[in-house]
């Protein structure tokens, strides 16, 4: 398969998981991506304005905040509006997509996943930023 697009990105990932963090951490550093972690959505949101991420991949079940409320107050914030958010779960039912929808987010990607899939939804995201003047 022809690559036609790869762009380097700034990524944060919001997981409760340690170890889905640092998975995605890893294989986006691969990727030759940038890469923040956040444990919960409020450290995601705090974390938001200095980092100005391209992409945001976050975990839906997570104490505190779960990934719909941070979504949704992602989405309600302007300066962030645009930055796709694709949530990450094992809960890939109607219900559950349809609700991630209505918080705002663009996509889905289902746990586990491995690093070829982690990737192909950062190029597909990516492909429609603004590019860096």
């Amino acid at each position: 398969m022809l690559e036609t697009f790869k762009r380097s990105c700034k990524v944060l990932v919001v997981d409760d998981s340690q170890t889905v963090r640092h998975c995605a951490e890893r294989f986006l550093r691969e990727g030759g991506h940038e890469v923040l972690l956040a444990e919960d959505g409020y450290q995601a949101l705090a974390l938001l304005h200095d980092f100005m991420p391209d992409l945001v991949f976050c975990d839906i079940l997570m104490p505190r905040l779960d990934g719909y409320q941070t979504c949704a107050i992602i989405r309600r914030n302007p300066r962030f509006a645009h930055v796709p958010v694709l949530m990450l779960s094992s809960k890939d039912g109607v219900f559950d997509l349809a609700r991630g929808r209505l918080a705002g987010a663009h996509d889905h990607l289902g746990k586990p996943f491995d690093r070829k899939q982690l990737l192909q939804a950062v190029q597909q995201h990516a492909a429609f930023l603004p590019t860096a003047s």
